[in-house]
């Protein structure tokens, strides 16, 4: 096994990856050979529409949790964008694209609450987010009067926003997804914003004492997570119609798992975007294959539950081996 690691092509791609594609594989010839029809393409764009918000909202908890921090209202914050703005659209006639932005604003306006109180005020990222995520929910249901809004299909002259998603059969969502996802890890890894965003999760005292402004870029990583938020949201109407209040944490697990089981440590200080896109992958194709399975839909959250588990567990054991 360390011969493996060992081999210049595995170090630079990434043991973690090269695992997490090969389950991806085996997962989907397992579930083509178990589950009739699965391997067809509607069963392929449906997993693709499941994995753009999914993607979106993982990759903004990949800068949360790269500093040690965590962001627990990262689902409903993103009903929340997805119900403003659709109310805007259908009970105030603003035009699509104006919509558009007040929801990437509100996910916006969330990250730069979480990151002040957490930055500035030294709230615990556990509070804060849990405080986010009833304040979204009731500010939705406010807003809308607690009702739900159905976005325009793609007939509609102002569906023109499902273009976004797909068109035809082609996954234009795929596209801007892995555009995003390029962009987050040069960020990540590139800049001196990343850089130090990593250091914070690896020792935070260490980087004040060295003269950094940790509180400016501990809040950036919020604000990042936040637009991110936002634009899950866009992904999320652009694939599916209807969009109810009090709804969005089950997805708060499955984006943090997805995460957590492409590299990016709980504990902080090491991020992988490239494992966090994949991790999404293996998500949306076992939410399509319980589906497609027939399976109760419960049984993915304990999947999901158990794979959190292991992937926390293990990267405790490769710390623990490392130090």
């Amino acid at each position: 096994m360390e011969k493996i690691k060992q081999n210049p092509i595995v170090k630079k791609v990434g043991f973690n990856r090269i695992v997490l594609c090969c389950v991806l594989v085996l997962m989907y010839i397992l579930f083509s050979v178990t589950a009739k029809g699965f391997a067809g393409l509607p069963r392929i764009l449906s997993a693709l529409n499941y994995a753009y918000f999914l993607g979106f909202l993982s990759l903004g908890v990949t800068f949360v949790i790269a500093t040690g921090g965590i962001d627990f209202s990262i689902g409903p914050v993103m009903f929340c964008a997805a119900l403003v703005s659709g109310y805007c659209l259908t009970s105030y006639g603003l035009p699509t694209a104006l919509c558009l932005v007040i929801s990437i604003f509100v996910g916006f306006l969330f990250g730069c609450f979480n990151g002040y109180l957490v930055a500035y005020w030294t709230v615990p990222p556990f509070i804060v987010s849990m405080a986010s995520m009833n304040i979204a929910k009731g500010l939705a249901s406010v807003f809308t009067k607690t009702q739900s809004v159905s976005w325009p299909q793609a007939a509609e002259a102002a569906g023109w926003f499902r273009k976004l998603v797909k068109v035809g059969n082609f996954p234009v969502g795929l596209v801007i997804f892995l555009i995003v996802a390029v962009i987050c890890s040069l960020i990540l890894n590139n800049t001196r914003a990343g850089r130090y965003i990593l250091s914070l999760g690896s020792n935070k005292e260490a980087v004040r004492l060295s003269g950094v402004d940790v509180k400016k870029w501990e809040m950036l990583a919020y604000v990042i997570c936040g637009t991110l938020v936002g634009i899950a949201a866009i992904f999320f109407v652009g694939a599916y119609t209807t969009v109810q209040p009090g709804y969005g944490d089950q997805y708060n697990n499955e984006a943090i798992a997805g995460c957590v089981m492409g590299g990016t440590s709980m504990v902080g200080g090491l991020a992988s975007v490239g494992g966090t896109v994949i991790g999404v992958f293996i998500i949306s194709l076992l939410q399509e294959g319980i589906l497609a399975l027939g399976i109760n839909k419960n049984y993915q959250l304990i999947i999901t539950g158990l794979i959190v588990i292991v992937a926390v567990y293990a990267d405790v054991v490769a710390r623990r081996r490392k130090n």
